[in-house]
């Protein structure tokens, strides 16, 4: 008797149906490590500003799975002599597990307590104890190095580590689209369908041809509006802050008070004693989080249970950008906010955000990025930018901004500090600080 090949079938807003029809891939969806990814947002502190965007990296990871199996197959079929199909299951596999690492609120999370989520990931990869390694075990004995490989960009096969990781790749594809959708904001839409017409393998990595060279214009400019208007929004950011802020608090009180964080927050012990094991990473997830904090609210010590208040709450921090050469100067509003009575090391903070939207290859930076190439019908080579006046634009520059967060009780009309409201707004104007070279 003939047996029924495997097919489930997840209905996504954004892909409309993603078929899983591989028993290794479905197997690892089935696991206890790539499932709490449900338990993780995707983009963090960022639900605060957009109301709808609460989605998880659980959704996110499955799309992008879902786009890379598409591009994969149609290489397969159209490309036999450039791809090999002996590359599909591992590009499929990083694909849907590239951000199984990823902690909870996982960039503020890192910042505090030393964790790199990239390292996590490779750590659930390629540690036998893990569930998500049993299930690639069963592929081959190196099996789970080749995935790993791919997400540190060390496989030997450039065409794959480019489909996870490059300038457009299948997980920015989705993110863009996915935060795009769940966060009401149209910025990042782009031409997915027509990209992946284009998009071609090359001996050492991956093509567009030139027929979808507007889609792939599109895409970058989608993505620089998207960190623009989206990721960089200051009230996310004073999120991140606040948060960044209330773990900094904790951790300072824990050597002084074990008995109270163990009972309250259990989970973190290990962090705050820096001394902890994957499966305690793995048992952190933002609704654990968020329950500490609520836990935190009636903490004794008035900064920590003020900072946990103001982040279940929403209390948000307000801010104003600032010129880098200003920087020294922001000392004046700092004892401004001390003189009315905040310990600036907790109520006051500067926020850096800067992306660079577009780069060409440079091989003497540490870190240098793939540029994106574009396919003449004569099957020559040109670099993006080269052919682009937009994107040309756009490349090598950062676009952001430098912001100083502060108690918003500084611009409230109905203050008990009048005068010192009245000093620090003089150093504002137009959500800008005046340093004291222009004042």
């Amino acid at each position: 008797m003939a047996t029924q090949k495997l097919e489930k079938v997840f209905r996504d807003p954004v892909h409309n149906y993603i078929p899983v029809n591989n028993q290794t891939i479905y197997d690892l969806i089935a696991t206890k490590e790539f499932q709490r990814l449900r338990r993780i947002k995707q983009l963090g502190t960022s639900s605060y500003t957009f109301h709808g965007a609460e989605h998880s990296r659980f959704t996110h990871c499955l799309g992008v799975y879902h786009i890379a199996k598409q591009i994969t197959e149609m290489f397969t079929k159209n490309y036999p002599e450039t791809w090999s199909a002996d590359e599909n299951l591992v590009t499929q596999c990083a694909a849907l597990l590239h951000d199984v690492g990823h902690g909870a609120f996982s960039h503020t999370f890192e910042s505090i307590f030393d964790t790199d989520h990239e390292a996590i990931t490779v750590a659930i990869i390629t540690e036998s104890s893990t569930e998500v390694n049993a299930v690639l075990r069963k592929v081959s004995p190196d099996f789970p190095e080749k995935v790993a490989s791919v997400i540190t960009h060390d496989y030997g096969n450039q065409q794959v580590v480019q489909l996870i990781s490059s300038q457009i790749d299948c997980d920015r594809m989705d993110y863009l689209l996915r935060d795009s959708y769940y966060t009401g904001a149209t910025y990042g839409e782009f031409d997915l369908t027509r990209i992946m017409r284009v998009i071609t393998p090359i001996t050492d990595g991956i093509a567009f041809k030139i027929q979808g060279m507007h889609a792939v214009e599109d895409y970058i400019v989608s993505r620089y509006q998207m960190y623009m208007q989206v990721y960089f929004h200051p009230a996310s950011r004073a999120m991140e802050v606040l948060l960044h802020q209330l773990l900094k608090r904790a951790k300072l009180l824990y050597p002084l008070q074990k008995d109270y964080f163990c009972m309250t927050s259990p989970r973190l012990v290990p962090f705050f004693e820096n001394d902890f094991s994957l499966s305690d990473y793995l048992n952190l997830d933002d609704g654990v989080m968020t329950t500490y904090f609520q836990n935190w609210q009636s903490h004794p010590d008035e900064i920590l249970s003020d900072l946990a208040t103001s982040f279940v709450t929403r209390k948000l921090a307000k801010s104003i950008k600032y010129d880098c050469a200003d920087k020294k100067d922001l000392d004046v509003l700092r004892d401004i906010i001390a003189k009315v009575g905040f310990d600036t090391d907790y109520y006051t903070a500067i926020h850096s955000n800067f992306d660079l939207p577009y780069d060409l290859y440079r091989p003497e930076l540490k870190s240098p990025r793939t540029q994106i190439e574009i396919m003449q019908k004569d099957g020559t080579l040109t670099e993006l930018s080269e052919l682009s006046s937009l994107v040309k634009s756009l490349t090598g520059t950062s676009h952001g901004d430098n912001r100083f967060y502060f108690p918003r009780e500084l611009l409230k009309s109905d203050t008990l500090f009048k005068a010192e409201q009245e000093a620090f707004t003089s150093y504002i104007k137009n959500d800008h600080f005046l340093g004291k070279g222009t004042k």
